[in-house]
């Protein structure tokens, strides 16, 4: 990375805070792919987020001008967006209508409906957005380059480019982008505004060419852009934008090193105690619609229902993340998934044996000792920007594992040779392909496995964040 300023806006910055009864602010760190590829880096470089808790607009408060460099959270400036705004913004637009248009989430009967009260929230977007592009603009040097993520932020990048014309701005999605017979399910201006919004930047990055395909085809398709398929370029409204596809890897050294402390190691001990040698079934999700949670338990019931020689053999660790809970969606998927476990375990459970364990808690240190446990990971999302959890757990098997992996994670474009691929509807092949897994020579697994780590690892998080800024340095 050249010696430029670098900005950083996202929803959901590397800090967080905690409130005491006496009033005192406590920090800690932020996790996840970003902060990983933020930690590495040096240089000019500010983070620009959201206060997400009470806790974190006390800190802003508090704060000269909302920087938390005191706080020893290096250069933050933390925005707060009155609550309002947040909520309709944040759950109403981008988790209600954005991650369920992109994720292809809907009951179409049903939903969406967008009314009056859409617009209310749209507006909300728009404010949100705007907070970020002000804040951007106003702390950016002449020439600076800025990295805007995600889909909370479709909007800023357009928003920045008519405050800051002279900076070099980059969008990069992390989640899947819609083809455009379903990103038209969103009202026609508010579809246009989404798509200008992002081409505001010099550079929109996917995490898969299937992604990056779907929205120059949205762009050609509901804006009548000039698009150039095999350049992946998009030119509309006079400027040019340069489509670029970075599948984000996961760090093998740190994670590694992350799985050999003691919480792990105790955690692996105690795994290992309650299932014993029976081989193990491992999912970690979030309790989000799009990972599938429902028809990997089904899976999982018609292999045991099909192949009783597994009885007694098998264990399925499945690992729920509680995710949205704000949102009666979340609320309901959670109850249909602990449903499905209670059901698999009355069905096949015994005194001896226990076919199931469903844990919905958040742990981190648990998951990674699952990791190194796995005979088989189950990766079986609907749709999925990447899915690190695909990468991550053949990095840390100890004996190799097997993955079956849907064909609908953007993980999949790096990882289909080796993995055991399905149709994430396709509740039978599903459980068939964990019935090969389980089924695998030893040596193919661990062949597979060593193959698998190379292409996990293979543009580690540092790297991922560098080759987008470099993208700025090479403007078609």
């Amino acid at each position: 990375m050249d010696d430029s300023q670098v900005l950083v806006a996202s929803n959901r910055g590397p800090v967080s805070f905690k409130l005491a009864d006496d009033g005192t602010l406590s920090v800690r760190r932020g996790g996840g792919g970003l902060v990983s590829a933020m930690a590495g880096l040096d240089g000019d470089i500010l983070w620009i987020c959201a206060a997400l808790s009470d806790a974190d607009r006390a800190a802003v408060r508090r704060a000269e001008d909302g920087r938390l460099d005191e706080y020893g959270a290096g250069a933050v400036r933390m925005l707060d967006i009155p609550v309002g705004t947040f909520h309709r913004a944040y759950n109403a637009v981008a988790n209600s209508t954005l991650w369920f248009v992109h994720h292809m989430l809907y009951d179409t009967p049903n939903s969406p409906h967008f009314d009056a009260r859409s617009r209310r929230d749209w507006q909300s977007y728009e404010a949100y957005n705007a907070a970020f592009a002000d804040a951007l603009a106003r702390d950016a040097r002449p020439g600076a380059k800025v990295a805007i993520q995600d889909y909370h932020l479709t909007l800023a990048p357009g928003m920045l480019r008519e405050r800051r014309p002279d900076l070099k701005i980059a969008h990069f999605s992390h989640t899947p982008w819609a083809p455009p017979e379903y990103y038209r399910l969103m009202p026609d201006d508010i579809g246009r505004q989404v798509l200008e919004g992002v081409l505001g930047a010099d550079h929109a990055g996917f995490h898969a060419e299937h992604w990056a395909d779907a929205f120059i085809d949205c762009c050609a398709s509901v804006l009548q852009a000039k698009v150039d398929r095999v350049a992946r370029t998009v030119v509309h409204a006079g400027r040019v934008t340069r489509v670029g596809v970075h599948g984000l890897g996961v760090d093998g050294v740190s994670l590694r090193a992350r799985a050999a402390e003691p919480d792990v190691r105790a955690r692996r001990q105690a795994l290992r105690e309650q299932v014993g040698d029976r081989k193990l079934i491992v999912r970690i999700d979030r309790t989000e619609l799009s990972k599938n949670i429902v028809r990997g338990l089904a899976a999982y019931r018609e292999l045991l229902a099909k192949h009783p020689e597994w009885h007694g053999r098998v264990v399925h660790l499945a690992f729920a993340y509680p995710s949205r809970h704000d949102l009666p969606e979340y609320r309901e998927y959670t109850a249909a998934v602990q449903r499905m476990a209670a059901e698999i375990s009355d069905e096949f459970g015994d005194a001896g044996w226990e076919p199931l364990i469903l844990q919905v808690n958040d742990d981190y240190p648990r998951s990674l000792a699952a990791y190194g446990l796995a005979d088989v990971l189950l990766v079986n999302p609907i749709r999925d920007g990447m899915n690190l959890v695909a990468k991550e757990g053949p990095v840390l098997s100890e004996d190799g594992c097997a993955l079956v992996l849907s064909r609908e994670a953007g993980a999949a474009a790096e990882l289909d040779e080796d993995a055991l691929m399905i149709n994430p509807f396709d509740v039978s092949q599903t459980a068939e392909a964990l019935n090969q897994a389980l089924l695998m020579p030893r040596a193919e697994r661990a062949e597979r496995c060593a193959r698998l780590t190379a292409a996990a690892t293979a543009l580690p998080p540092q790297r991922w964040f560098a080759a987008q800024l470099d993208a700025l340095d090479h403007r078609p």
